[in-house]
């Protein structure tokens, strides 16, 4: 009986009133960002290419990189009350500049870069905030449920975007309400976390040290690669799939994004175990060749059905990256600089898309989708058998086998 109130009052504070707020965050802001998955589709419209498109990306995310790698770690010396906040109101920000954008201008240049800073910024201060309220031995369990709150805001974000684009004709309408209704749920998200910190006490006895600095001192490793071509994902699909299914004349995403988050969602459930039995090394190598055939089906793909199949295996790909990503990559650093360490290896994926985007974008103008996707393939796929090597020699201080040789 003890064993049973045990557990319940450890599944009680996990899982209580700051779990599910965050859950209803998080969903919150990936369905605004799903809505803007058409950024290329408006890109196009003022005139641009994919080339264009994969230009501008590459530039909102080189200013969020440069940001995390130099002053991330504010995100540690002030605390997730403050900076939370602000993030939010970068990404209200650069939705509403979207909508005045007319033209293939700075404006749209500067829009994309507020809107990046402040979406990768809420990402981090959640995953900080949630971290710090589990044990150390839970991290890579929360940080997978909690993600999965994502997959339900993908399928509510993705499938709104479909009917939006077909209910509406006028293509200007369109893109005000996408990226209008965007703004609109970051105010919602900007209230939920004005509540989730409200009493919340940030006590700093000494200032973080530098990113850059921390990251020579307590290097995550080989994960870098792997959250990189997490980037490379999050490009190839968030970016540019908009793009292929109108070239395809598909009526929409919704059916790609619906499959990813299902199989994503069922995936993280069915795993969440993994992180102490086979161990995070091994996650991220099947997470990786999720990824790698899935977007060799993409590749392939003639009708919309199809996205389904490709569909599933991306999801489970993400439902076992991110998860050990982000706790081995912050695991790296210890606890009073969580928040940058979570900010660093995040910025880890936004590097790969900072480097694939513009040539995912050219390659797409020169040779077409199928190579673009068949080329995002052979990267997982090469990056996972590397991978391999490591989860062969190092076994993971979180699974089972590993705190047994540790013995604890």
């Amino acid at each position: 009986m003890t064993t049973i109130s045990t557990i319940d009052e450890q599944m009680s504070g996990l899982y209580g009133r700051v779990f599910w707020l965050a859950y209803l965050a998080n969903s919150l802001l990936v369905m605004g960002n799903a809505l803007t998955f058409r950024f290329a589709e408006l890109v196009h419209f003022l005139g641009g290419t994919e080339s264009s498109a994969g230009d501008i990306v590459a530039f909102g995310t080189a200013v969020a990189v440069v940001l995390r790698f130099s002053i991330s770690h504010v995100l540690d010396d002030h605390g997730t009350r403050r900076m939370w906040p602000i993030c939010t109101l970068l990404y209200i920000g650069g939705s509403v500049l979207f909508i005045t954008a007319t033209e293939l201008s700075w404006v749209l240049f500067a829009a994309r870069a507020a809107f990046f800073v402040g979406l990768t910024g809420m990402f981090a201060c959640s995953m900080t905030h949630i971290q710090n309220h589990v044990p150390t031995e839970r991290r890579t369990e929360i940080i997978g449920n909690l993600g999965s709150s994502g997959f339900v805001g993908m399928i509510l974000g993705s499938n709104l975007g479909d009917w939006i684009l077909l209910v509406m004709p006028d293509k200007s309408q369109k893109f005000l309400v996408l990226f209008g209704g965007s703004a609109m749920i970051g105010v919602a998200y900007l209230v939920i976390v004005i509540l989730l910190t409200r009493d919340q006490l940030h006590e700093r006895p000494s200032p973080t040290p530098p990113a850059f600095r921390l990251l020579l001192r307590f290097w995550p490793g080989a994960v870098v690669v792997a959250a990189m071509m997490m980037g490379l994902g999050v490009t190839a699909t968030q970016t540019f799939l908009t793009r292929f299914a109108t070239q395809q004349k598909f009526e929409g995403i919704g059916a790609f994004f619906t499959g990813y988050a299902i199989s994503a969602f069922a995936f993280r459930l069915l795993v969440q175990n993994w992180s102490r039995t086979i161990g995070r090394h091994w996650m991220l190598v099947r997470g990786l060749l999720g990824h790698a055939c899935g977007h060799a089906l993409l590749a392939y793909v003639t009708v919309w059905w199809e996205f389904i199949p490709a569909s599933i295996l991306c999801g489970f790909g993400h439902a076992l990256l991110f998860p050990a990503v982000v706790s081995l990559g912050a695991g790296a650093f210890p606890k009073e600089c969580r928040g940058t360490g979570t900010a660093i290896i995040l910025g880890f994926t936004d590097f790969g898309s900072l480097i694939f985007a513009p040539i995912l974008g050219r390659i797409i103008d020169d040779f077409g989708f199928r190579a673009m996707y068949l080329t995002s393939s052979a990267a997982a796929l090469t990056v996972a058998l590397g991978y391999t090597l490591i989860a062969f020699r190092h076994l993971d201080d979180e699974s089972n086998a590993g705190r047994k040789l540790a013995g604890t």
